[in-house]
């Protein structure tokens, strides 16, 4: 299986007084949105799964972004949309030899909410809990084809169903730390014959101010933060025709380090996600590694 997964990747930024702080990479927190403001996130990708155990010799690449708009409706409610682009291209050794198929476009988007259901505020900290509900919407080609004949499923832009999902947020933030765990499922459903297995996560990031050590210190133009996440990710077996494939499925568990840089009003940030366990069913494709670069500011 190599379908791309995206993750819930809007994560906003909100300071206790007048700082700025980090905030996860790989999935949500539940720091809030003011309301009325804007957040636009812009995050660059690339995945590379090489490790195939069949003579197919498979290699897969997949090179996008996500673009993600925030916006706070309420004092608890933040509304947000995510709007993928895909370069996806899979090499494998076949009868007529070495075959490359790709596909390129704008993958299925998502619209979620986000509620604040509990605060506790604290002079130098904030503890949150946050649920959230959206859907994925069939906005990505799942008809595309090539000189071969119709791609795969999985190499396919959009799935062609819609998909909801939905999970709670709980963040703890200081001065100095912020530590934020996120417990999610999404229910894939049935389009063309085919059914993605569902998905069910469970996350955790720690990010940590690296610069200034101190916050005395006065004309600093930002903060540097070093960031650690972990990714427990189990999918139930895809459905062709109501049937299961058993070369899909299986849990995969990913460690993540990386780095924020952190103003009032932007963000730089990049992280690398590497699988260390990964026990998938049959003959399924494993990932070597997930490069991810990216921006964000709010107005």
């Amino acid at each position: 299986m190599y379908r791309l997964t995206i993750p819930n990747v809007l994560v906003l930024v909100a300071g206790l007084s007048t700082l700025g702080h980090a905030a996860p990479q790989t999935f949500n927190t539940a720091l809030p949105v003011a309301k009325g403001e804007f957040v636009v996130r812009q995050q660059f990708f690339y995945r590379r799964a090489e490790d195939d155990p069949t003579p197919a010799n498979r290699e897969l690449r997949v090179v996008g972004s996500i673009s993600v708009l925030g916006r706070g409706g309420s004092r608890n409610l933040a509304l947000f949309g995510v709007l993928p682009y895909l370069d996806k291209t899979i090499d494998l050794s076949s009868s007529a030899g070495r075959v490359s198929r790709s596909t390129r476009g704008i993958g299925d988007a998502r619209v979620f909410g986000r509620y604040t259901l509990y605060q506790n505020d604290a002079k130098g900290r904030t503890f949150r809990i946050a649920p959230f509900v959206g859907i994925e919407m069939p906005t990505g080609d799942d008809h595309d084809r090539d000189s071969i004949g119709r791609l795969p499923a999985p190499l396919q832009l959009g799935s062609g169903s819609w998909d909801p999902f939905g999970g709670i947020i709980l963040t703890y933030q200081t001065l100095g730390y912020q530590f934020d765990v996120q417990a999610s499922y999404k229910i894939n459903t049935e389009a063309n014959g085919f059914e993605f297995g569902d998905e069910a996560r469970l996350d955790a990031s720690l990010q940590y101010r690296l610069w200034p050590r101190a916050l005395e210190e006065t004309g600093v133009p930002g903060y540097l933060y070093g960031v650690l996440e972990t990714n427990l990710i189990d999918r139930r077996k895809n459905k062709l025709n109501g049937a299961n494939d058993p070369d899909s499925g299986g849990t995969s568990w990913i460690f993540a380090p990386g780095v924020q840089y952190v103003t009032r009003r932007w963000i730089l940030e990049g992280i690398v996600q590497l699988p260390l366990t990964q026990n998938l069913g049959g003959d399924a494709l494993e990932d070597d590694y997930t490069i991810r670069v990216g921006f964000r500011f709010n107005f």
